[in-house]
């Protein structure tokens, strides 16, 4: 089943069951009135959330229109969001810019972090950005949303809780880095609000293209149209979501609604911007600067400024969103 949440007079929204071609969904108001309400009670309130979702997708029950647009963050306020490192292409790719250490390329134990949950952003909401060179980037990931898990779980205890899947985009601000690991505790100020995919999406309903703890289907990202990359999220996976879920909880259980994010998709490769329609691409900007600095001798591809438009999709069978669109605009901090 697909599930997302609209906007409303309150600030976890409401929870509504989306048909399966994205084209429109009913109120699960009845069953849960959020969408942390129904993870905080899975295993009774999923059954009644499947039924009312194949009730709609039979044209048993009519609905409304899904409008994208109408989002908020799946979960617009969570109580952990911790991201990790799952592609050491990326990480390969990134050590070399400023701030970055060689000692941070982990292959045995993968890199966490845990990001501002308190305020997620929907599929559309703009990125607003206090100055402008601050070398916004956006970053390509897979996310999941796990029910309750132990410390020190097994593997099949922490696959076992995975609830839903989705992609985001964990936009970072480049310029902030360096200051935020060397002079304090990790990721802060870099580290805005992450932006989710209108909707999420129980493992079983995708099929075979989510196996072995992975998103298996190309991510594609454009800027102002132009196609900067379709990483496949399955392809050159160190460390999948499982192990990341292991990992976060190696000192503490994590709680009901806790999002873990994959980092940034990577795929090996040696092209640089601009690609093919076949082309590989890059889940981030800064990745595509490194190749350029590396081929070029100076990075060419600018970062994102106000105005500028990104668009990121995971592509299913026939060229469908899978998940819906992340489709924001880049705005300037009203003074």
């Amino acid at each position: 089943m697909k599930l997302a949440t609209l906007r409303a007079n309150r600030p976890d929204g409401q929870l509504v069951v989306v048909s399966h071609d994205l084209s429109r969904c009913v109120s699960a108001g009845r069953i849960a009135p959020s969408l942390q309400a129904a993870l905080d009670d899975w295993d009774r309130l999923s059954p009644a959330l499947a039924a009312l979702s194949g009730q709609l997708d039979k044209g048993e029950i009519s609905g409304q229109p899904f409008e994208p647009s109408a989002v908020l963050a799946p979960l617009p306020r969570a109580f952990q969001w911790i991201d990790g490192a799952g592609y050491m292409g990326h990480l390969e790719r990134v050590r070399s810019l400023k701030g970055s250490k060689d000692e941070e390329l982990q292959s045995v134990r993968p890199l966490l972090y845990q990001g501002g949950s308190d305020s997620l952003s929907g599929a559309s909401d703009p990125i607003v950005v206090p100055e402008d060179d601050l070398a916004l980037d956006f970053e390509v990931e897979v996310a999941v949303i796990i029910g309750a898990v132990p410390m020190r779980p097994s593997r099949e205890q922490a696959a076992s809780a995975i609830r839903l899947v989705t992609i985001c985009n964990d936009v970072s601000l480049r310029r902030l880095v360096a200051d935020d690991l060397q002079n304090g505790f990790g990721f802060f100020h870099s580290k805005p609000s992450t932006s989710f995919a209108p909707v999420v999406v129980t493992p079983d309903t995708l099929g075979d293209r989510w196996r072995d703890n992975r998103l298996h289907l190309p991510v594609r990202v454009e800027v102002n149209g132009t196609l900067y990359g379709q990483p496949n999220a399955g392809v050159d996976v160190h460390f999948d979501l499982v192990d990341l879920i292991v990992e976060a909880a190696r000192t503490r259980q994590l709680g009901a609604g806790t999002i873990i994010g994959s980092g940034t998709i990577a795929n090996h490769h040696d092209a640089t911007l601009p690609i093919k329609e076949d082309g590989i691409g890059f889940g981030c900007i800064a990745e595509a600067r490194t190749a350029e600095k590396a081929k070029f001798g100076r990075a060419r591809t600018p970062f994102l400024k106000p105005g500028d438009r990104v668009r990121i999709a995971a592509i299913g069978t026939g060229g469908r969103s899978v998940f819906g669109d992340i489709d924001q605009t880049v705005v300037a901090l009203s003074t």
